[in-house]
Formats: C-alpha cells, sequence, structure tokens
C-alpha cells in the first residue's frame, strides 16, 4: 500500500504539522513538522530542536548527500530518531506494513520525529547538498545492532 502524506498545517510557531493517516490505531506514527527559518542575505538559520529535545539527545549526525543519491533504507530497533531536512527532498516512511511520501520542497526546513521500527529513507531531489541533521535517544553503537536495513526506496 503506497500513498501521500496529507499535512495540515497547525499555525504554530514552528509551523507543526500532523501526519494525517499514518499509524492511527496502530502504535506511535511519525511527527512531521514544517520548522521556521530565518533567511537573510546571509542564508538561512533554524533550530533543529528546542531546549528540552536536546536534552534527550545521546547523538547527533550530519548528513551530507548528492544530487540522486538516497540516504537511509532502514530502521531502528531502539531509540526514537529526529531528523531535519533541508529541501528538496523526497521521505519515504514504512510505518505498520504502509508506504507513504513526503515531498519536502526546494529551500524548506522540515523535521520528522521517527518512532522505533518505521523504515525511513530520503533521496535528494535537488541539484545541490541536501543536508540532514538527526539526533538520536540512544548512543551510537558502531557494531550497526540497532540499523536493520530495508529498502523502501532506490
Amino acid at each position: 500500500m503506497r500513498g501521500r502524506i496529507t499535512v495540515r498545517h497547525s499555525g504554530e510557531t514552528r509551523g507543526a504539522a500532523i501526519v494525517s493517516g499514518v499509524g492511527q490505531g496502530q502504535g506511535p506514527r511519525t511527527l512531521v513538522e514544517r520548522l521556521q527559518c530565518h533567511k537573510d542575505a546571509r542564508g538561512s538559520l533554524f533550530e533543529p530542536l528546542n531546549d528540552a529535545e536536546l536534552a534527550t539527545a545521546k547523538n547527533v549526525h550530519v548528513v551530507l548527500t548528492l544530487p540522486g543519491e538516497v540516504r537511509g533504507n532502514h530502521f531502528h530497533h531502539s531509540g526514537v530518531e529526529t531528523t531535519t531536512v533541508v529541501g528538496p527532498c523526497l521521505v519515504r516512511l514504512k510505518e505498520h506494513g504502509a508506504i507513504r511520501d513526503v515531498t519536502i520542497p526546494a529551500g524548506e526546513v522540515w523535521r520528522l520525529k521517527l518512532p522505533v521500527g518505521v523504515v525511513h529513507a530520503y533521496k535528494n531531489t535537488g541539484e545541490g547538498v541536501m543536508v540532514l541533521v538527526s539526533f538520536s535517544t540512544t548512543l551510537h553503537d558502531a557494531s550497526g545492532s540497532d540499523t536493520v536495513r530495508e529498502i523502501i526506496l532506490t
């Protein structure tokens, strides 16, 4: 089953959005938010986490992805991962057996809070380098035992 995610903006300062139809009644679902991005002649600035969220982070990593390339295609056994994406990007999620796509427009900054077990992948649909900033509530495991590969986007 594949479908597009419908996003309703709640009007909060951060531009919070609710993901409709993903995981309803089946456990935690991915929260998708469009973040406020401050822009001027020098470039852009955004805050990927607030102070309370930052206090729970045990790992942070920055991923630079070339045009047309895909990152992710995996899920985690433990820990919640929060990823901020600077668009353009196609995000594919697999929750409770359902495949959903989220299209992040060029120049926008979106954040996904991914519960344990949600397969996620990110494809750079632009012509420049795509930036991902990810935070996890668990420490990095160099053995990879927390990460399970599952290809949902090529």
